[in-house]
């Protein structure tokens, strides 16, 4: 889908909030542990999704008290698959993750649907590497065909847009956009910038 086609709220103007941080909270602040910092894997249980739906929950709150959209940004990040293999997730099983996540952002956006003037779901995709340090780069081919199968979960679970963060070369961020116009989803790219940047910068859309 071309940014012309698209139906995304926010491409026609006004303030959308979304969420900052979410690893970061919730080792440091909650106190939960996430095993190569993968949010995703707290959809295993009720405890962990409660805590999930907490977390969007405060922004989805302060989007509405002060008059902004929201962008509900999937806790999938490390939900591809090399990180799925380091977790002990089969394909079938991080698929079913990736799902359950939208699923959850679903479950958010109808919760505050006639207090949020707008809210966009956004499949959040990371890097294959580390994400603050270059690691060995793919061919945007190779890297296509890396993040189709979460990117299709997404389409499949309903998400609005995908949105890749973190990336640190150009070959891994084309291969998501392509694997995102296959899926028919409009897709944002964020780089770090710099080599062991702490930040999630630089977006660009497509």
């Amino acid at each position: 889908m071309s940014l012309d086609q698209s139906p995304l709220p926010q491409l026609q103007g006004g303030l959308f909030l979304t969420d900052g941080g979410i690893e970061t909270t919730l080792i440091f602040h909650e106190g939960l542990a996430l095993p190569y910092f993968a949010a995703f894997d707290l959809l295993k249980n009720a405890e962990g999704t409660a805590a999930l739906y907490t977390y969007y929950e405060r922004y989805a709150v302060m989007a509405r008290d002060c008059g902004l959209g929201f962008v509900l940004e999937s806790p999938t990040w490390r939900a591809s698959r090399d990180w799925g293999d380091k977790l002990g997730y089969s394909a079938a099983a991080l698929a079913a993750a990736n799902v359950k996540a939208i699923a959850l952002m679903r479950q958010l956006r109808d919760a505050f649907a006639r207090s949020v003037s707008a809210m966009v779901i956004s499949g959040c995709v990371g890097p294959r590497g580390d994400g603050y340090q270059p690691g060995s780069g793919m061919g945007a081919d190779e890297a296509g065909d890396y993040h189709r199968a979460q990117i299709a979960a997404f389409a499949q679970a309903g998400a609005d847009m995908v949105t890749g963060i973190t990336m640190t070369n150009a070959n891994e961020a084309v291969g998501i956009v392509r694997a995102a116009e296959a899926a028919g989803l409009p897709v944002a790219i964020s780089f770090t910038l710099g080599r062991g940047a702490g930040g999630r910068t630089a977006a660009a859309h497509a």
